[in-house]
């Protein structure tokens, strides 16, 4: 009997392990991507297969992708179906994009676009937008304006945006301007994976103007969006949307990893980078994305930052496509930094000979080649502003002849009227007035409004010449800065160039704005502090700056004196009140508070620094800059302030 019971139990014990075995050969043999693509006997099903994932390259190469897309290409060619022949060229182009022959992948799908005739809408999208990205890759930014044009007349999109080619050209500010503009409105207050993509975008515009402390803020709400957008359980969500949430996800900490370590807060940049930059491995192991690469470099030097120099080193290696210009110069800095810190003076010496030598050849070509693209990209938006008034007018006036047209019908009906009921001509006749006086007020309307649009145009034009005026006076004291020896004569050129920065940057907020009559403040003040800082801040300090004028608005004549009293306020802080000898255990800092109702206003300024010698006399004004400052807060009616604190200087006022 015991022999009987081992007997079953032998028979049950290898039945149980064929049974796992079995399980596991199935679940090894299932096809992945790669595999699945191949299975596929149709052209179309392939065609949609790739383009509908996101993470094609999670287990196989684009250069593997490659090597298959090629061999249904050939296939096809030999049978003559040029449906399908159309369909792989158009993935042969998406993975010379991926690849980084951004020339090779616009040459095809030019191509493709010269001979599109019975292709799907579908297609057209797709290979429009191929062709946008390679020219945006190039740096032919003009070119994408004309496709761009084509995918609206198409009806694939609804206007012809321009903000991405702006921030490609080094205009971030007017690139983020015209992104919250277009964007703001539609994306919904529950799309949570919308919000995120738009805060990251309005984060990305700020971090590339050096606005950090900004771009943090927005960052950290798009990671709040992205968050719940990943937990909410409400809403089904498909395994590609939940891809697309984890990479914006990666990309997001890796911008907030970056604004700390633009902020030399190393210990919280560290762990976001890392994560951030896992992620993007993750998703993609096919040509390393511009984010990882970014990140990577990012990561190496917060290392660098604290001395752990292995770790550095061996994240440098792993970067060997920079791909774009600025992350060859990046990485050429760090590898040069990371050898100075080991005692390889030499090697340090051939990387920035490197540097050297792409700042004396690719960097001025690729400045005036942007130099160009702006001016003609600036002149298409001009020209498309034109067309597409030029449309409404032709909409107005159909619209106006429809309108007459109408109204003639309607007079001859009240003619009708009149001859077939003579008791009602009066009536008739009074209702005809009503209709012709209102007409001549709708024309008189319309001829105040076109001279109100006509004006607004006219003072922004007059405010662009008066900032392009200041700032070419600028630029002829920085040319005579060069010229003067005397370094008192140059430090009042360079205060002069300040002051006359201050003012420009003035008439720059006014063309730039809706409301001519007015200025917002907390953005003048941010773009003035970067100007300033830009000059001025010394190596080795971390100024920590404060705004606090959230919704205050100037007119002009309070603004220019009030940017000129800022601008002398904080070049005296940059230039005296942190000196390199004197180290302060607490956070250097500078506060500024600017309020205003509807009677007067508030304007605080104070900082940390070492504060006025002990021995200067306030009352006499023996400093230019605080005599210019008293004429300036005479100009707003008010009178300036000047409090000596334990720590630092304090300058207040009031004014009307």
């Amino acid at each position: 009997m015991t022999k009987f019971l081992r007997k079953i139990l032998m028979v049950f014990a290898l039945f149980s392990i064929g049974l796992g075995s079995a399980l596991a050969q199935e679940e090894v043999v299932k096809p992945n991507l790669f595999q699945e693509f191949q299975s596929l006997q149709m052209a179309e099903e392939k065609f949609q297969l790739f383009f509908d994932s996101t993470n094609r390259y999670k287990d196989n190469s684009a250069y593997d992708w490659q090597a298959i897309v090629n061999k249904y290409h050939k296939e096809a060619e030999n049978v003559n179906d040029s449906l399908s022949i159309m369909k792989y060229e158009i993935m042969q182009a998406q993975l010379f994009y991926d690849i980084g022959d951004y020339s090779k992948s616009v040459a095809i799908a030019n191509e493709l676009y010269s001979k599109w005739e019975g292709t799907s809408l579908e297609s057209k999208r797709i290979l429009l937008d191929l062709i946008d990205n390679n020219y945006a890759k190039l740096g032919l930014y003009d070119r994408q304006f004309e496709i761009r044009n084509e995918k609206r007349e198409l009806g694939l999109s609804d206007k012809v945006v321009f903000y991405d080619i702006y921030s490609n050209l080094g205009l971030h500010r007017k690139a983020m301007d015209d992104y919250i503009k277009e964007m703001l409105k539609t994306v919904g207050e529950f799309d949570y994976y919308g919000q995120a993509e738009y805060h990251n975008n309005v984060g990305t515009y700020l971090f590339l103007d050096l606005s950090t402390p900004t771009a943090l803020t927005y960052f950290k709400k798009a990671e709040s969006f992205i968050n719940i957008y990943l937990t909410d359980i409400r809403r089904d969500k498909s395994d590609l949307e939940i891809e697309k949430g984890n990479l914006l996800k990666g990309i997001i900490e890796g911008n907030i990893g970056k604004c700390y370590a633009l902020l030399k807060e190393f210990d919280l940049a560290i762990p976001l980078l890392e994560t951030s930059i896992t992620t993007l491995q993750g998703s993609n192991l096919g040509r390393p994305s511009n984010e990882l690469i970014v990140n990577t470099l990012e990561l190496a030097d917060c290392y660098l930052q604290k001395e752990e120099y292995d770790r550095a080193r061996d994240l440098l290696k792993k970067v060997a496509a920079p791909a774009t210009v600025e992350n060859v110069v990046r990485r050429n800095g760090l590898l040069a930094a990371y050898f100075a810190k080991t005692n390889d003076y030499k090697s340090s010496v051939d990387y920035l000979k490197r540097n050297v030598r792409i700042n004396d050849s690719l960097v001025k070509n690729e400045t005036s080649m942007k130099k160009q693209q702006l001016a003609a990209v600036a002149g298409q938006e001009i020209e498309y502003s034109k067309k597409m008034m030029e449309a409404q007018k032709l909409d107005l006036d159909k619209s106006k002849t429809d309108l007459l047209a109408k109204e003639e019908r309607i007079n001859i009906v009240f003619i009708s009227l009149i001859f077939t009921l003579l008791g009602f001509a009066g009536l008739v006749y009074a209702y005809i007035k009503s209709i012709k006086n209102q007409r001549l007020i709708e024309n008189q309307k319309e001829m105040i409004e076109a001279a109100l649009v006509e004006k607004d145009s006219l003072l922004k034009e007059i405010h662009h010449r008066v900032k392009n005026n200041l700032q070419m006076v600028s630029s002829l004291l920085s040319l005579q800065t060069k010229n003067t020896r005397s370094k008192a004569a140059i430090q009042a050129l360079e205060e002069g160039k300040s002051r006359v920065k201050a003012m420009a940057l003035i008439h720059q907020k006014l063309y730039q704005n809706e409301d001519l009559s007015v200025i917002e403040m907390q953005g003048y003040i941010e773009s003035l502090i970067n100007s300033v800082q830009s000059v001025y801040k010394k190596g080795g300090h971390n100024i920590n700056i404060i705004i606090d004028a959230e919704g205050v608005e100037l007119d002009i004549d309070r603004a220019i004196p009030f940017g000129l009293i800022l601008n002398e306020l904080v070049s005296n802080s940059f230039k005296y009140a942190f000196p390199d000898e004197v180290r302060k255990e607490t956070e250097e800092k500078i506060s500024i508070y600017l309020s205003k109702d509807s009677e007067k206003g508030y304007f605080e300024y104070s900082d940390n620094g070492v504060g006025l010698p002990e021995e200067s006399d306030l009352n006499q004004n023996a400093s230019m800059g605080i005599r210019l400052m008293n004429r300036l807060a005479n100009q707003l009616q008010s009178t300036l302030n000047i409090d000596k604190t334990s720590e630092g200087v304090r300058y207040w006022f009031n004014f009307k």
